[in-house]
C-alpha cells in the first residue's frame, strides 16, 4: 500500500487515519504467532475467550480473541504462563484504535517440543563454546560484595540471605529483585546483571530462583539472558530451581548451585569453620614448634654431655701430656744422636791426626823444600849452592848446601 500524505492545510480526520491503519492491516492475512498466555477471560454465557499474548523474550502485550470451539478443540486446558503457538489474522478497531488478533486455531506447545527447542539451543550455544569450562572463573574465596538478581521477598532471596549471613554475618549484598517467571522477568533480569555487571564493589553475581514448574524456569533457558550471563565479566552463579532442574544458565555460568541455600554455602566461607580450622592449624604449629625445640634441647643435652664440653681440661691435659712426652723422647732421640755423632767425630779426628804429616814431623822427621816450595825427595836434585827450607814440627830452618 503507498503512503498518503496531507499538507497541514488539508488535516485527516482521525476516522480517515483509522480506516487507512485498518485497511493497510486488513492486508497482512493470516500468520503463526508464537507467544505466552499472560491472561485468559472466559467470560459466563459468552462464545468468545478473551486471551493476552505476551512475547517470551519481550515485555510487548496483543489482546485476542477465540471462540470456545477453537479454544476446546486446540487447547482445552489452557491456563495462565502457558506457552501457546496461534493461527489468525489481525484486526485493528477504528472505533476504538485497538488491534487485537482473531485466532481460529490454537496449540498449547507441550514440555516434550519446548525441552527439544532448549535442546537445539543447547547444542547452539555449546559449538559457540558458551559452555566451555576453560572459560569459568573461579568466584573468590571471600567477596568483597555480593550481587543478588531474584524475586521480590521470595523464599530464594531469604534462603541466600540468611543462610550467607548466619555464615559470614559481615558480608554485604546488592539485592536488585526482578520478575523470575513469565514475559517480561527475561530483560529485567539482563538489565539486571549489567547493573550489577559494572558496579565495581560487586565480586560475585547470584542469579537465584526458588523451585517451579518447568514453564516457570523457561525465562533461564532464554538465549537473550545465556548470552548476557556468559559477556559478564563479574562471575556469576546460577541458582535456579532445585537439583533436578538444569536450565541452560546453568551451563554457562561460572557456577552452578544446586539450591539458592547451596549458593549461600558456596559463595562464602563459614566463619566457625574457618575459626575451628585457625584453630587446628594453630594446634599443628604450635606441635611443630615444640617438637623442633625439643630436638633442639636433646641435641645441645647430647652436645654438652660429650667429654669434649663436659671436661674440656680433662682433654687438654691428656694433649699437654702428650706434647710433654713427646718432647723428652725427641730431646733423649737428640742426646744420643749429639752423644754418638760426638764419638764419631773424635774417632775421625784421631784418625786424621794419625795421618796428618804433623804427626810425622812429631816423631822426629823433616820436610825439605827448594826456594821454589818444590818438596825434595832426591839429593841428585839440588847441587852446591842451592838454598833449602827445611820444616820441622816446631819451626823451619833455612840452610845452603855446601857440598
Amino acid at each position: 500500500m503507498s503512503a498518503v500524505t496531507s499538507s497541514p492545510e488539508e488535516p485527516w480526520p482521525v476516522r480517515r487515519v483509522s480506516q487507512s491503519i485498518g485497511q493497510w492491516i486488513g492486508k497482512l492475512g493470516s500468520l503463526w504467532v508464537d507467544a505466552q498466555i499472560a491472561q485468559i477471560s472466559r467470560r459466563p454465557g459468552s462464545s468468545t475467550v478473551f486471551l493476552t499474548l505476551r512475547d517470551p523474550s519481550a515485555d510487548i502485550s496483543l489482546t485476542a480473541t477465540a471462540t470456545r470451539d477453537v479454544l476446546d478443540s486446540g487447547a482445552p486446558d489452557l491456563q495462565d504462563g502457558a506457552r501457546v503457538v496461534v493461527h489468525g489474522k489481525p484486526d485493528f478497531y477504528p472505533a476504538r484504535g485497538t488491534l487485537s488478533l482473531r485466532i481460529d486455531e490454537i496449540r498449547q506447545i507441550g514440555e516434550g517440543e519446548l525441552k527439544a527447542q532448549i535442546e537445539k539451543l543447547r547444542l547452539q550455544l555449546q559449538a559457540e563454546g558458551l559452555f566451555d569450562p576453560r572459560r569459568k572463573r573461579r568466584p573468590p574465596f571471600l567477596p568483597n560484595r555480593i550481587g543478588l538478581i531474584t524475586g521480590r521477598a521470595s523464599a530464594a532471596e531469604r534462603d541466600v540471605l540468611t543462610n550467607a549471613k548466619r555464615r559470614w554475618p559481615a558480608i554485604d549484598f546488592r539485592v536488585i529483585n526482578v520478575a523470575v517467571q513469565g514475559a517480561g522477568s527475561v530483560p529485567e533480569i539482563v538489565t539486571a546483571l549489567k547493573q550489577l555487571d559494572l558496579d565495581a564493589t560487586i565480586d560475585v553475581i547470584i542469579l537465584a530462583r526458588g523451585g517451579g514448574s518447568f514453564e516457570d524456569l523457561l525465562p533461564f533457558s532464554n538465549e537473550a539472558l545465556c548470552r548476557a550471563v556468559f559477556a559478564c565479566s563479574t562471575p556469576v552463579i546460577s541458582a535456579i530451581g532445585h537439583e533436578p532442574d538444569t536450565p541452560l544458565v546453568d551451563y554457562v555460568a561460572d557456577l552452578r548451585a544446586s539450591t539458592p541455600t547451596d549458593a549461600a554455602k558456596r559463595v562464602v566461607p563459614d566463619v566457625m569453620e574457618e575459626v575451628r580450622l585457625i584453630g587446628v592449624a594453630r594446634g599443628r604449629l604450635n606441635r611443630a614448634i615444640r617438637n623442633r625445640v625439643d630436638r633442639e634441647q636433646q641435641r645441645i643435652t647430647s652436645m654438652r654431655s660429650r667429654p669434649s664440653l663436659a671436661r674440656p681440661h680433662a682433654m687438654l691435659d691428656r694433649m699437654q701430656g702428650e706434647v710433654t712426652a713427646m718432647a723428652q723422647r725427641a730431646r733423649r732421640h737428640l742426646d744420643h744422636r749429639l752423644t754418638r755423632a760426638d764419638g764419631d767425630l773424635a774417632h775421625v779426628l784421631a784418625r786424621l791426626r794419625a795421618l796428618s804429616p804433623a804427626a810425622t814431623l812429631g816423631r822426629g822427621y823433616a820436610i825439605v823444600q827448594a826456594d821454589d816450595g818444590r818438596v825434595l825427595r832426591d839429593a841428585a836434585t839440588v847441587g852446591a849452592g842451592d838454598a833449602l827450607r827445611v820444616r820441622l814440627a816446631e819451626g823451619e830452618l833455612r840452610v845452603t848446601v855446601s857440598e
